[in-house]
């Protein structure tokens, strides 16, 4: 299915790009997050008379991540967590946990925005995290995990 973007997707492309996805993901993803339209005339049209509304609303987004990216720079949290001898969690550490724990000691952070890409944490240490805060901005914090 051939959508256009109505803003800029990791991934996928950028405002106004004519891209090919496949129909479950326009249809049950993409159009109804108003992520993106139907390609058609009419569409197309609609969306050039759009752009620069877009384009704009776009760049204040962006700014936005990159000002609380500039409050996130350099932040080092502690987690203090229930463990084992041997430094195995009782549980895991997670994006939630994690999400929680920037916003009580910065900013708000939404738990979608946490990336752990190897999956949750069970063990005690030192970890790096990103955040994406926009397809274009992501911040990396330490984070430390230590038994209680």
């Amino acid at each position: 299915m051939n959508v256009i973007l109505l803003e800029r997707l990791t991934n996928l492309g950028d405002i106004g790009d004519e891209v090919v996805v496949k129909g479950g993901f326009a249809r049950n993803f993409l159009i109804p997050q108003g992520k993106a339209v139907r390609a058609s005339a009419e569409n197309r049209a609609v969306f050039e008379e759009r752009r620069a509304e877009l384009e704009k609303a776009a760049e204040e987004q962006l700014n936005e991540a990159k000002a609380r990216a500039a409050k996130l720079e350099g932040l080092s949290l502690t987690l203090v967590v229930k463990a084992g001898e041997e430094g195995k969690l009782y549980g895991s550490v997670g994006t939630q946990d994690i999400a929680d724990k920037i916003t009580e000691e910065a900013i708000e952070v939404a738990k979608a925005e946490v990336r752990l890409p190897e999956g949750v944490i069970r063990s005690t240490g030192e970890y790096e995290i990103d955040v994406q805060l926009h397809s274009d901005v992501t911040v990396t914090i330490a984070l430390a995990v230590v038994p209680e």
